[in-house]
């Protein structure tokens, strides 16, 4: 008897339908068809378990299992599930008539219980795009595939619920979850708050600067000084996630399996922060079988590399095409896929190896040449791509200890949703620009005019200060942000001054 079941694979964050087909035959040998990987080949073993476990009979008969569409790869343990209930149907174990209008993924345990799944966002948004009915998946995966309306969501603890189900004898109700009410209730949530940092004005000025133009910033200062403090703040003060960004991250952490039970849609920005042993197949997605990085996960959200100089060379390097094209393409011999990487990059480092190059009291105890060769650690072309270099310098005793409040986070965010809002209507009329920091040269020569008086400045600028020729188009875009933020459609000299004052690597004479 053939029997057909209904499942999904995922490529990248979106995902193709796959139909399960079992017959059984005469015979007493098992073959499972259409390109399985070695997961799926062994699925036999703790399928036969699983249902003896639930009470029912492996059929001692011929069984062939085919995977169509039968030229694509299929990987993963989630096919334990469609392929345990069309091997009960195929021998009248359960009854077959819904099995054409749910779509079914699990993997089994021995005694028949069910394991989270990846990727069930998006199989649940495919089986709505097919025109399913509804999908059973793992209790744990339900509420993150219940955000999808028009499907209904059934999570399910083990296989006996699952045969119980098609049987007719028990049917539990459907997962509801109210995606808006649930976004809007808990958007940026944040635990830190700027509040909770003493001293640093001015590095907060840099912080709310970049948060407001989507610009990528390094911190430079001692060890101590407050660098990471300051980064994990900065998801705080970036404009909430809107409906469809929350969605595009939730598929993401979906892909990667990284939401847990509890969540079924991301409401806060994304915040990563990996070490800096990481291989570049970690950062930005890879492997046989290919998986988002650390890069696709920031999506949207803020990606911190602390001791920027400590990454190998090899991993920042694969950052660049990234950072301009804001995805990132992962091709194999057989598939291609592409995975989101719009993210803001925010980096710190040490002056020097020591530490305490121009730190105010503590002396550097590095020899000659050695700041210079431990900056040169990161490229030309990456630092290109990095609009705000900020130095960081130790808060004293009497900052440390003041009892003063300071701005909180929602105060110094509402500034930067303005900002945004005025760049919004200013690109509103082109494709995939959102913010100041993306803006092409072409563009910065049309958006950023500035006076007379404003070009003799730069030009000063960079013949006192040694700054470099790529820092040119940098400060322009930054000051058009601190333009916004003064809610100024003019870029005036203090605003131009301003965004000289952060570029302290391009100094000739800043590493002696």
């Amino acid at each position: 008897m053939l029997i057909k079941t209904y499942g999904s694979a995922v490529f990248g964050v979106n995902a193709l339908t796959i139909t399960i087909e079992v017959s059984i035959g005469g015979g007493n040998r098992y073959h499972i068809v259409g390109l399985p990987d070695n997961a799926i080949k062994e699925s036999l073993r703790r399928i036969e378990s699983a249902i003896q476990s639930a009470g029912l009979k492996m059929p001692r008969q011929k069984i062939v299992i085919n995977l169509a569409p039968a030229d694509i790869r299929k990987e993963g343990s989630a096919y334990d599930l469609p392929i345990a209930i069309g091997i009960l149907a195929a021998s009248g174990q359960i009854e077959n008539t819904e099995l054409d209008k749910y779509f079914i993924m699990g993997e089994l345990s021995l005694d028949g219980g069910l394991q989270p799944i990846k990727g069930a966002l998006p199989i649940s948004i495919q089986a709505r795009s097919a025109g399913f009915k509804g999908f059973i998946l793992p209790w744990d995966n339900s509420r993150e595939a219940a955000i999808v309306n028009e499907l209904e969501i059934y999570g399910m603890r083990n296989l006996s619920e699952v045969a119980a189900f098609f049987n007719g004898t028990a049917r539990p109700d459907p997962v509801i979850v109210n995606t808006r009410d649930q976004f809007y209730n808990n958007v940026s949530n944040y635990e830190q708050d700027f509040s909770d940092v003493k001293g640093q004005e001015n590095i907060k000025r840099a912080l709310e600067i970049a948060a407001a133009g989507g610009h990528n910033l390094i911190l430079i200062g001692p060890p101590g000084a407050g660098k990471t403090m300051l980064a994990k703040r900065l998801p705080t003060i970036l404009p909430p996630l809107n409906l469809q960004e929350a969605l595009e991250t939730t598929k993401i952490h979906s892909v990667a399996g990284k939401l847990n039970a509890a969540e079924s849609l991301m409401t806060e920005r994304p915040y990563r922060s990996p070490h800096h042993t990481i291989s570049d197949m970690a950062l930005v997605g890879g492997g046989a079988n290919p998986q988002p990085g650390e890069i696709s996960l920031a999506h949207n959200g803020v990606l911190f590399l602390d001791e920027l100089p400590e990454f190998k060379r090899s991993v920042l390097e694969v950052m660049r095409q990234p950072l301009e094209d804001r995805c990132v393409t992962i091709s194999r011999s057989r598939l291609s896929v592409e995975y989101p990487a719009s993210f803001m990059l925010i980096a710190s480092m040490n002056p020097c190896p020591c530490g305490f190059y121009n730190h105010p009291e503590k002396e550097c105890i590095c020899g000659s040449g050695v700041v210079q060769k431990y900056l040169s650690k990161i490229s030309g072309p990456l630092l290109d791509r990095i609009d705000l270099h900020v130095e960081v310098t130790p808060v004293n005793f009497n900052e440390l200890t003041s009892a003063l409040e300071t701005e909180k986070s929602a105060t110094i965010r509402e500034r930067v949703i303005k900002a945004r809002a005025v760049q919004d209507s200013r690109f509103s009329t082109t494709q995939n620009l959102y913010y100041n920091a993306q803006m092409s040269p072409n563009m910065v020569r049309n958006v950023c005019k500035i006076n007379d008086a404003g070009q003799n400045l730069i030009k000063k600028a960079m013949e006192k200060l040694g700054l470099s020729a790529r820092a040119y188009d940098r400060i322009l875009k930054v000051s058009r942000t601190i333009a916004d933020l003064a809610e100024s459609k003019d870029i005036k000299l203090e605003h131009l001054a301003e965004a000289i004052h952060y570029r302290s690597l391009d100094r000739d004479s800043w590493s002696g």
